[in-house]
């Protein structure tokens, strides 16, 4: 039962990220992405991983897509019109595209799955196996990376003071 839902869930993951890309209106495309991460959420379900599931679920379905498209609505890029795309857009796009076909070659060739749902430690994904492993053996690179958000926020606000000083 659970690989059939895998199997189903994954389908849909590539079928809405497709969508995304392939929509001609902007606000669709948001809202196919929006899909997408509820299929990752249902994802992180599956592999016990209730913390991640509820983050992807409230940061970026709730915020981020959110802010995507009040964004999309506020610049009214709902035309008909098309731009002209340049050749070097083209040929950087086949590039990509054929990396991306290599690297899904080379991924599957590796790789081989027999059950995707079975997990070595059952309390891999949950809450308190995070906690441990945040403010165990990595509580120095966790502290740093938070004394890093607050200075980048400092020097943001005092810069933002001195434009307004200068204007002011």
């Amino acid at each position: 039962m659970g690989t059939e839902v895998f199997y189903f869930v994954a389908t849909l993951s590539v079928v809405f990220s497709l969508m995304v890309v392939f929509a001609k209106n902007p606000i669709h495309s948001v809202l196919y992405l929006i899909l997408t991460f509820f299929t990752f959420t249902v994802h992180y379900v599956l592999l016990n991983a209730q913390f991640l599931a509820v983050v992807n679920f409230i940061v970026y379905m709730g915020a981020i897509m959110v802010l995507f498209l009040f964004v999309l609505m506020l610049l009214n890029l709902n035309k008909d019109s098309e731009p002209n795309k340049s050749m070097f857009i083209k040929i950087a796009a086949i590039i990509a595209g054929g990396c991306l076909l290599v690297t899904i070659i080379g991924s599957l060739k590796s790789v081989s799955i027999t059950d995707p749902l079975i997990l070595k430690d059952p309390g891999i994904g949950l809450v308190e196996a995070l906690g441990k492993q945040l403010f165990g053996p990595f509580m120095l690179p966790f502290e740093l990376s938070s004394v890093l958000l607050l200075s980048a926020m400092v020097g943001a606000v005092l810069l933002t003071k001195k434009e307004e000083q200068k204007n002011g």
